[in-house]
């Protein structure tokens, strides 16, 4: 774990996030935290990028999000 001061919090989202993608049977390899984002020494949590993934997993991505 690294020094930044919203690390905590900018992982356990990103656990959640990736957690919740796979119950959906989702992975997105690029998912990670952003690493400019995270070098910098910002007042808010570094961002999360989602990366780059292929057609089939975006329509998965969007029917999971679509469902009530």
């Amino acid at each position: 774990m690294s020094d930044h001061p919203h690390d905590r919090e900018a992982t356990a989202a990103l656990a959640a996030l990736r957690a919740a993608l796979a119950a959906h049977g989702i992975t997105l390899p690029s998912l990670h935290l952003h690493l400019l984002s995270y070098a910098g020494r910002y007042d808010s949590p570094p961002l999360i990028s989602l990366g780059n993934y292929n057609a089939a997993t975006a329509q998965r991505l969007a029917a999971a999000l679509a469902k009530p």
